[in-house]
């Protein structure tokens, strides 16, 4: 069992920017691919970047290129979602998701955090 903590959600305004953390227990996080999902007030949950178990594979939704970027410290067992020049349309609650390689679905994940909510005021 995996279980996923995110934290450093919080209000900022247009342009500005914020780092999630996603911090792991029970088993070490270097043998699982890493997710972070993103889900907004009526709206279904949807992909936002991924990173392969030795961070040497990122993959990103369009809407997350350029802007965002996920890292991992598998010594810290903690999995990062810097984020930069976020918009309104960023807001939503972010959660991280552990799986056996980088899916873009859902249900393809084995563990989820409690999620963290970001804010983007215009």
């Amino acid at each position: 069992q995996v279980q996923l903590v995110e934290s450093g959600g919080g209000l900022v305004q247009a342009g500005g920017s914020l780092r999630l953390s996603c911090a792991a227990s029970g088993r070490t996080l270097s043998r699982y691919a890493m997710a972070w999902f993103r889900q907004a007030p009526g709206k279904e949950r949807e992909f936002v970047c991924g990173i392969s178990w030795t961070g040497g594979s990122t993959i990103y939704a369009d809407s997350a290129k350029g802007r965002f970027t996920i890292s991992r410290d598998n010594a810290k067992n903690t999995v990062y979602l810097q984020m930069n020049s976020l918009k309104p349309d960023d807001t939503a609650v972010y959660y991280c998701a552990a799986s056996t390689a980088v899916w873009t679905i859902t249900h393809r994940y084995n563990y989820w955090g409690q999620g963290t909510q970001v804010t983007v005021s215009s």
